[in-house]
């Protein structure tokens, strides 16, 4: 069993979600009870701040504008710190370090194109596929093909083209 396929909170294999695809196992955990539940909660988290404020869930606009606005950053700053304290706090929670060791220059690079990505489709992933879908939205859905095609072809090239990825 390679290292990657065992549980991080044990050292027991995670049999049933690290299959063999013939070359080598895939590293993911499918946690469809966890991914329910979160995906869920992100759901009512949109719903809350749409319906309490009317205001989109876009995490790189919440962002954006709590920089260049100042009279609206106090709703957009404690939403962004929210998100952080949840995450540190479900780390802390189940005892889960979070993933180190990656190439810094890699992680600028994949932050300067999502940066530019968000800016240039007029919002991010949170914004186009949670909000933007919901809203029946053409460019959302349009937006969504395009970054979700490019995950799903990047992966397959690092994956199993390049066979630079576990």
């Amino acid at each position: 069993m390679l290292a990657h396929c065992r549980s991080p909170k044990t050292t027991a294999p995670a049999t049933s979600s690290c299959r063999s695809t013939g070359s080598e196992a895939m590293p993911t955990e499918f946690t469809p009870v966890s991914a329910l539940l979160g995906g869920a909660l992100i759901g009512l988290a949109a719903t809350l701040l749409y319906a309490g404020i009317g205001r989109i869930a876009g995490i790189s606009g919440i962002l954006n504008n709590a920089i260049e606005q100042p009279a609206q950053r106090g709703w957009r700053t404690a939403f962004l710190l929210g998100l952080i304290a949840a995450a540190g706090l479900w780390f802390a929670g189940n005892g889960i370090a979070p993933r180190t060791g990656f190439p810094l220059g890699w992680l600028l690079l994949a932050g300067v194109l999502v940066g530019f990505g968000t800016r240039i489709g007029n919002g991010c992933t949170s914004g186009h596929g949670i909000c933007g879908l919901a809203r029946f939205s053409k460019r959302s859905l349009i937006a969504v093909i395009t970054f979700m095609g490019s995950g799903i072809a990047t992966a397959y090239v690092l994956r199993h083209l390049l066979a630079v990825l576990p």
